[in-house]
């Protein structure tokens, strides 16, 4: 029987919905003070909140009004106090919900239907094109970089907990469960302390020990089983980025020692995994023959990670070398017993390697361009005056320059760890392998000389060119970076010194785009499509030259940040746009949702290797936009953009958004071990604000602006130019124009504008307020209009379900942190030194962590 979406609904109703309602009377044994009544005044919140707000209520309104009618407090203290009571009850109910989420996965998703490595499969074997699948396997994969961009704030004990409550909901185990909600109620949801980037690191390989290891292996194992040669030795078909660590870009607490200690605990973690594997292989492979090369291997790793001070010069080749011996005698002396074991080692040994994960160096385009600097004026290896010179003539020169600079010279510590880092690099390729560091990302690039002068500063460290085993890759982010990112690489195509290096590259170039300040920057129609015409430009420019061009897609959780239906993004790109690979990043609580789990990180993985694979082997020309098509995508893009950019450019936009959202209050939360601006000035600027709590302020506010502010507009427009049947016909008959479109109803549906609209009469933000509301409503309209429905993410009923759901809980969250900013607001603008300033912001915060833990599902 084929698998519906209408039983996927009905699995969810009963595994998630019936469910919460029945573990969450648990809470009510939880070790929490006085909290049977804590329970039911919450619920009965929940109810006073949603009538209040049916009465145009203000969140301040609202909880006076319960305080007044349900309880006996009086002072500003207790009520507090009670809020704070609030919160730990409703985080601990998004744990329960996050947890059946992940139990019910296998039941709810179509584990063997579209977009999965089975139904792939079934597609090659029925068009007969098992030689195509052959061929684009030889130099195709799926990169996926965990980012040092943390948007969760569980700490990783609770995750734990979140792990084993899964399983003992899949176990039907009440006695378990009642136990680990007990524990729930004990362990503290606060992070006392920002994370260090180590911190960070030892979080995220905590996913790739757990979940990737074990998904990747079974998927490589199943894609040996089909089709045995299509798997290229020299190529994995999935590959790991790690950026903890290696992250600079405005995160000064990133040194080239922390580097040196992530890669060398991405070392120790893989050995580790594959001492576990051989392990479990010497209890199986008991023959002669083979049981002395199972035990040698197994000391060779365990020397590698138990001897203290023990460092082998243990190389991946040289695991491959013996595992294959061991295959070998299993296959001609012992009837094949227990190959696919072995052979699941080997594909996970020729995916991670000693690396585990691609560990890349990131850094801002304007510390190189200093760095040069400072090396001209204290040791002459670069001429003088560097940083006024045109960049025509850096071009020129940056790839000659000749001489070993010293760090020993630098005192300032950004001068230092940049040259420090790229020193590292060499060393991490010694222990971990090439793989362990060979990518250089450049954010903020704008020229070519951004690109030559990192090359430049290799060359000054001691590489040669013939040497130089990195991929240097600019990152365009901006709607004029994108714009011009085609003429920059054209002029970087046609330098000698780099066409050269890229011919030691394998004539490979990957470019990263960015989604996330790109939104930020030109609004969400706006950025979607200039990353889509630069990947245009990019590819023909590439062609142009013979490069194999490679894109690598810095995207968040959220729509607004390039997440969403990202596999659907994919597999809609057509014809115009390189496919080499996909390589993307995976950030905040997209890592637990989306791979939290081995099965969903297995059915994800498999959507997005589908997705590649599918757009270059059965993709049509109906997939790819045709003229008339992009030129009408354009001018909705141009209209949207005109539309963004005349909101961003309201004199009170980032004030409203300041004093509105928890914003000023994202750098005091202990997530992420980086500062919220990358400029440390008091004056708050747009373009220094980092997109994670510019998006995730909008987020809190339930407003969500940059998921979909001018697309209504700009579909306002064309509908008056006459052309709606045209983009009627665009909708329909293109998967990229319906993606864009659907991931915008994700971040609309979880919009909630009665939160706010007290603000709609406000004497300085009222008329902000009812520009983004008119934008939601006009938007929402239009969509319809093309859609032919009448609610958001009707395509999507087990998603649009989620979101009902979990926004249902954590409206308590938002009406308290709304009420503690106003009351912080008005202790703050009457002067008073009271010490109730400091408790509403700690509400405000503590607010913040369930808020966001309830979008886990990505929008």
């Amino acid at each position: 029987m084929n698998y519906q979406p209408s039983q996927g609904l009905q699995q969810f109703k009963n595994l998630v919905g019936i469910k919460f309602q029945l573990y969450n009377s648990l809470f009510t044994s939880l070790p929490f003070h006085r909290i049977e009544k804590t329970g039911i005044l919450l619920s009965l919140l929940l109810t006073i909140c949603e009538d209040g707000y049916k009465k145009r209520q203000s969140p301040e309104q609202i909880l006076e009004e319960f305080f007044q009618k349900h309880t006996t407090l009086a002072g500003e203290r207790e009520k507090a106090d009670v809020l704070f009571r609030f919160v730990q009850y409703v985080e601990r109910q998004i744990v329960l919900f996050d947890a059946l989420e992940d139990a019910a996965f296998k039941h709810v998703n179509d584990m063997s239907g579209a977009g999965t490595l089975k139904h792939l499969l079934s597609e090659v074997i029925q068009t007969n094109k098992e030689e195509e699948l052959t061929e684009k396997l030889k130099d195709y994969s799926v990169r996926m970089v965990l980012t040092a961009h943390p948007t969760q704030f569980y700490p990783g004990a609770v995750l734990g907990i979140i792990n084993d409550l899964s399983r003992a909901v899949i176990e039907n185990n009440a006695a378990d469960i009642n136990l680990y909600l007990q524990q729930l109620g004990k362990t503290p949801f606060l992070k006392k302390q920002k994370p260090t980037p180590y911190d960070e690191a030892i979080s995220l390989i905590w996913y790739l020990e757990n979940v990737f290891y074990h998904a990747s292996g079974r998927i490589i194992s199943a894609l040996k089983d089909q089709f045995p040669h299509a798997v290229d030795k020299n190529n994995s078909v999935i590959k790991m980025g790690f950026w903890p660590g290696g992250d600079r870009d405005g995160n000064p607490f990133v040194k080239a020692e922390t580097t040196l200690r992530v890669a060398e605990a991405l070392r120790g973690a893989i050995i580790k995994c594959y001492y576990l594997d051989v392990r479990r292989l010497k209890r199986r492979l008991t023959f002669k023959g083979v049981d002395v090369l199972v035990a040698e291997l197994e000391q060779k790793l365990y020397n590698n990670i138990f001897i203290p001070g023990l460092k082998t010069e243990l190389t991946k080749d040289e695991i491959l070398e013996q595992l294959g011996q061991i295959r070998e005698i299993i296959i001609y002396q012992h009837n094949s017993l227990f190959l696919g074991m072995v052979d699941n080692l080997i594909g996970k040994v020729q995916v991670f390697g000693l690396h585990f994960a691609t560990l890349d160096i990131r850094q801002d385009s304007s510390v190189h361009t200093s760095v040069l600097a400072a090396i001209a004026a204290k040791e002459r290896l670069v001429p003088e005056h560097y940083a006024s010179l045109p960049d025509a003539r850096k071009v020129e020169l940056l790839t000659e320059l000749s001489g070993t600079v010293n760090p020993e010279l630098y005192d300032d510590p950004l001068i230092r760890d940049t040259l420090d880092s790229i020193a590292a690099v060499r060393t991490i390729q010694r222990g971990n392998g090439e793989d362990g560091c060979s990518r250089y990302i450049i954010s903020q690039c704008s020229t070519a000389s951004n690109v030559l002068e990192v090359m430049g500063l290799f060359l000054l460290c001691g590489w040669s060119k013939k040497d130089l085993t990195v991929d240097i890759i600019p990152l365009f982010e901006t709607v004029d970076d994108l714009r011009d990112a085609a003429a920059v690489m054209k002029t970087l195509y046609e330098n000698p010194h780099y066409r050269e290096h890229l011919k030691l590259r394998g004539e490979t170039q990957t470019i990263m785009l960015g989604f996330s300040d790109g939104t930020k920057d030109g609004g969400y129609l706006m950025a979607n499509w200039a990353i889509y015409k630069a990947k245009e430009e990019l590819t023909a420019i590439s062609k142009e030259y013979a490069i194999d061009v490679v894109f690598f897609d810095g995207r968040g959780g959220p729509p607004a940040r390039g997440g969403g239906k990202t596999h659907k993004f994919y597999a809609s790109m057509g014809k115009n746009i390189a496919n080499k690979q996909i390589q993307l990043t995976i950030q905040g609580q997209t890592v637990s949702s989306n791979f939290g789990t081995v099965d969903t990180a297995q059915y994800n993985i498999e959507q997005l290797l589908h997705a590649g694979i599918s757009n270059d082997l059965f993709s049509s020309k109906e997939v790819t936009l045709q003229a008339d098509e992009e030129e009408l995508l354009h001018s909705l893009s141009v209209e949207s953009y005109k539309a963004y950019t005349k909101l961003k450019e309201h004199p009170h936009f980032l004030a409203y958004l300041n004093e509105v959202s928890p914003l000023r209050f994202y750098n005091e939360t202990n997530i992420a071990s980086r500062p919220t601006k990358r400029k440390s000035s008091g004056r708050l600027e747009l373009k220094d604000l980092r997109a994670i709590p510019f998006v995730g302020s909008w987020s809190q506010l339930k407003q969500n602006v940059t998921g979909y502010y001018g697309v209504g507009t700009a579909l306002q427009w064309i509908d008056k130019q006459g052309k709606w049947a045209a983009v009627k016909r665009l909708y329909v008959n293109s998967p990229f124009f319906k993606t864009l479109l659907d991931n915008c109803e994700m971040a609309m549906k979880k919009c909630f504008f009665p939160l706010t609209e007290h603000f709609s009469a406000h004497p300085v933000y009222g008329e902000i307020w009812s520009l983004i509301y008119q934008e939601f409503e006009l938007t929402q309209k239009y969509i319809f209009k093309l859609s032919g429905k009448n609610e958001l993410m009707a395509d999507y009923p087990v998603e649009q379900l989620s979101i009902q759901m979990r926004e249902r809980i954590v409206l308590p969250l938002s009406t308290i942190q709304q009420y503690a900013l106003t009351k912080f607001q008005a202790l703050e603008k009457s002067g008073a030194a009271s010490p109730l300033k400091e408790v509403y912001e700690r509400l405000i915060m503590r607010s913040s962590f369930g808020i966001i833990n309830a979008a886990r599902n990505s929008a």
